[in-house]
């Protein structure tokens, strides 16, 4: 498939036929993840479970020295049971 690039106000972008996205399993609103590589620019799909991080990217991001420790709630509202 042949595109052109094209400005859109401060941006610039590429229309996409229906076809390649639904060859691609997309839809309007999917992230896409761009890479360029040795001049080549790659768009893939962002496959992620249950919205928007990877479970591998929230734990790097705590830090080495984090420590766990209890958390006093207060006493129970309703019916919950502690």
């Amino acid at each position: 498939m042949y595109t052109k690039i094209q400005k859109w106000g401060n941006s610039q972008g590429l229309r996409l036929a229906r076809n390649v996205l639904k060859d691609a399993d997309l839809d309007v609103g999917d992230e896409v993840d761009i890479k360029v590589q040795d001049g080549i620019i790659i768009i893939t799909p962002s496959r992620r479970i249950r919205g928007k991080h990877h479970i591998q990217d929230l734990i790097a991001e705590i830090p080495a020295d984090y420590r766990t420790e209890e958390v006093n709630w207060g006493k129970p509202e309703g019916r919950e049971e502690w």
